[in-house]
């Protein structure tokens, strides 16, 4: 089963939720979860079950206590304090304190493939569509911290962003693409550059190159060996290399993090 989780305290989950339900013809099922209604669709082979929460969705580290997934896809605002229109994708967990949900120093299994296959839909729906937002990956940040394949597709950053259906409904098209295209990538690690790394988010656009958990410039100096050890394996896909952001790290980081690379058998590739 896929499940893709919705909060009721997020707009911009409501609205992607909605527009999934009606765009797709998700089914009402007569159970439900916290009191809200639950939906049903079986896309291309897939079971795949819609769940509305009650908490926020960065703290849901438990959720698997209650639905066993091949893969869970979390429909979701994103805020920052710029404040830029923002259409992303990204996997979550923590790779240090557990600041916003999730568990200290544990990321989720990252599908690189379905997020590259979400981030392909939303570039393509953006230029259709004309919508006046960036599209971008972002860096592996906050809860949950699953052992269960996972990702984020956002709408961002402000409440006028949340409330935009039109966005909402190329959110909702490119969280299916992550179920219904069956496309894979060559995976890599990506590190460096900052959250909203556009580089990394342009090889991925431009080129094969799929991206799995991506370490931002901000997190390099405090990353030890065990991270970057579980940045690499902790991936739906094999990571047989890595892609550094190189002029935006500090030469001891970058060189540190090559070296534990190089333990790891994993190669390294400017981008």
């Amino acid at each position: 089963m896929i499940l893709i989780l919705a909060s009721t305290k997020d707009q911009a989950s409501i609205n992607i939720a909605e527009q999934i339900i009606q765009r797709y013809n998700f089914e009402k099922l007569p159970e439900k979860y916290q009191e809200n209604n639950t939906h049903f669709k079986q896309i291309t082979g897939h079971d795949v079950k819609l769940v509305h929460l009650n908490q926020e969705l960065i703290h849901t580290q438990n959720i698997t206590q209650d639905f066993t997934a091949e893969l869970i896809i979390y429909v979701s605002r994103h805020a920052s304090t710029s404040g830029y229109p923002t259409l992303s994708v990204h996997t979550p967990g923590n790779l240090g304190k557990a600041e916003k949900g999730g568990l200290p120093r544990k990321i989720s299994i990252s599908p690189a493939s379905a997020m590259k296959n979400t981030l392909i839909e939303l570039a393509k729906i953006k230029e259709e569509a004309n919508l006046p937002y960036d599209v971008s990956y972002e860096c592996t940040h906050h809860g949950p911290s699953l052992d269960t394949p996972t990702m984020f597709t956002e709408l961002g950053s402000t409440p006028t962003q949340w409330k935009d259906k039109k966005a909402a409904e190329a959110v909702a098209h490119a969280t299916i693409a992550a179920i219904t295209k069956n496309s894979k990538y060559p995976t890599v690690l990506g590190i460096g550059g900052p959250h909203y790394n556009q580089r990394l988010t342009k090889i991925a656009l431009t080129t094969p190159t799929a991206f799995g958990h991506i370490i931002s410039k901000y997190a390099t100096p405090s990353v030890d060996a065990e991270i970057i050890k579980m940045c690499v394996q902790r991936n739906l896909e094999k990571v047989d290399s890595a892609v550094f952001d190189w002029k935006s790290l500090k030469a001891a980081d970058r060189n540190r993090i090559i070296t534990v690379l190089k333990e790891l058998d994993v190669s390294v590739e400017r981008a």
